[in-house]
């Protein structure tokens, strides 16, 4: 299955149940390298509409880091590691703190 194949498939997933949260990850995850703009758009949904939602914000900050917007990255990461803390979801917070580390070493 190509990427098209995939993607194809998530929207139509999405079609179907526009609740679940994983298909806009999912579609992000998909379109991060190809299309980033178009990434950006599932996961600031996602933001917005499934804060709780924890593997979203490892994955927007990578993508606001590699536009230049480094400031709304480092606000992602740190929204993430407070959720993730509150989740209990640790392994998810110290791959969210190295990864915000990283950026303020640059």
């Amino acid at each position: 299955m190509n990427n098209q194949d995939r993607i194809q498939l998530l929207h139509q997933f999405l079609k179907e149940d526009p609740s679940d949260p994983f298909n806009l990850y999912a579609l992000g995850l998909e379109y991060q390298k190809e299309n980033p703009e178009e990434a950006r758009h599932y996961f600031d949904e996602l933001l917005k509409n499934y804060e709780l939602y924890v593997p979203t914000y490892y994955h927007a900050g990578i993508l606001y880091s590699e536009f230049g917007e480094t400031e709304k990255a480092i606000e992602i990461l740190k929204k993430g590691i407070q959720v993730s803390i509150l989740q209990k979801d640790f392994k998810t917070q110290r791959e969210l703190q190295t990864l915000l580390t990283n950026l303020l070493i640059e």
